[in-house]
């Protein structure tokens, strides 16, 4: 297979909903999504879902698009390859970047799935029919918002909850929430804002009296060491997110007991290659998984639901519908979840059609090496 024209789209959507976490609020994602055309004529979609500013980690849409252009685009227009895993050699030399090598990955076994007259879940080994969805909540002003909100995912079908703590706002809302539905499955993400400290450990100990399915990056994303100790210290299991960004560093989580759950992100991990290997050195650990979200536009969300598929993702995913965030997505059908749980889609590739139209209108730059061969 070759590759011979690209395009990257600069796409702006509000959400339908404020999003604040530990760093930052937003009300609108700004992602990047890349068109990949074969020499055969098949058309692959990759999605950047990079944050707009440097909070969750290091790269930013700005620096994603510009490794796109300078480096990403180059190595793969033209390049002849059989398994995507081939193609994304070209890059290997890139340091970093995983965001924006991620929307290069997912074309790519776009493309891949779509050759082989199978569904993305398939080329990728995907053994479910079904993704059970969970949701993601932000901090809200007051702790009636909150409660309105849990009660109007739990409403829709969701079974799973996960809140965004930071300091000052931790402990009483998750007793809040626990208080009003004692048998949900809940779970927090602090997106690494505590410091390891005494009173930090205090926090945790009192969260970890309120039946959590996990605490999820409570320290700094390097700080392995610290989340050992307080692992140590705690009957729910620490999960870990920031801290994994390659296969190496989960063997760092398994080796200190640093942590004993995986949230494996498509775009933090690179691609999806790197994410399947992520999959299975965790089932060969005994360490469940489940596939995080960046709240991606439809086709990052359709790569995630696929590989959410994979027999070891066994606790609820951040593939939850895309009306959640969306009045209205880039891919048709968008992807809908009914009593919390997605169907898994059989088409070849990603499943879905991009709304091509609706793209261009929501974009506010588009890089395409057709015009710039012209």
């Amino acid at each position: 297979m070759r590759i011979d024209r690209l395009r990257v789209f600069d796409v702006n959507l509000p959400l339908v909903h404020g999003f604040e976490t530990s760093s930052h609020r937003k009300t609108g994602l700004n992602h990047l999504l890349v068109e990949a055309t074969s020499a055969d004529g098949l058309v692959g979609w990759g999605e950047i879902a990079t944050p707009s500013d440097p909070f969750y980690g290091s790269e930013t849409t700005r620096t994603a698009w510009a490794i796109a252009e300078r480096y990403l685009v180059p190595a793969v227009l033209g390049s002849t390859w059989e398994a995507p895993e081939e193609l994304e050699a070209a890059w290997l030399r890139i340091r970093g970047h995983e965001f924006a090598k991620a929307g290069f990955s997912i074309a790519a076994w776009d493309l891949y799935a779509q050759a082989g007259h199978r569904s993305l879940a398939g080329a990728l080994g995907g053994t479910r029919t079904e993704v059970v969805a969970g949701v993601s909540l932000g901090i809200e002003p007051t702790l009636d918002e909150l409660l309105t909100q849990v009660a109007r995912q739990v409403d829709a079908g969701y079974g799973r909850v996960k809140l965004k703590i930071a300091p000052g706002w931790d402990v009483e809302p998750v007793r809040a929430v626990r208080a009003a539905y004692p048998d949900l499955d809940l779970h927090v993400d602090a997106n690494g804002a505590y410091p390891e400290s005494d009173e930090s450990t205090a926090v945790m100990r009192a969260l970890d009296a309120q039946r959590l399915t996990m605490i999820e990056q409570p320290f700094a994303p390097r700080d392995f060491v610290a989340h050992a100790r307080l692992q140590s210290v705690l009957d729910t299991p620490i999960c870990l997110d920031e801290s994994i960004v390659d296969v190496a560093d989960l063997h760092t989580m398994l080796a200190l007991d640093a942590g004993r759950v995986l949230n494996i992100k498509v775009s933090r991990m690179g691609g999806l290659t790197t994410a399947r290997r992520a999959h299975d050195v965790a089932r060969d650990a005994g360490v469940p998984v489940w596939c995080g979200g960046m709240h991606e536009f439809g086709v990052g969300r359709a790569a995630n639901v696929a590989l959410s598929s994979l027999p070891n993702f066994t606790l609820p995913s951040d593939v939850s519908g895309s009306d959640k965030y969306y009045a209205r997505d880039v891919i048709v059908p968008p992807v809908i979840a009914r009593d919390g749980v997605v169907r898994v889609p059989t088409a070849p590739g990603i499943g879905h059609d991009v709304d091509v139209d609706w793209v261009l209108r929501n974009s506010s730059r588009t890089l395409d090496t057709s015009a710039a061969a012209a």
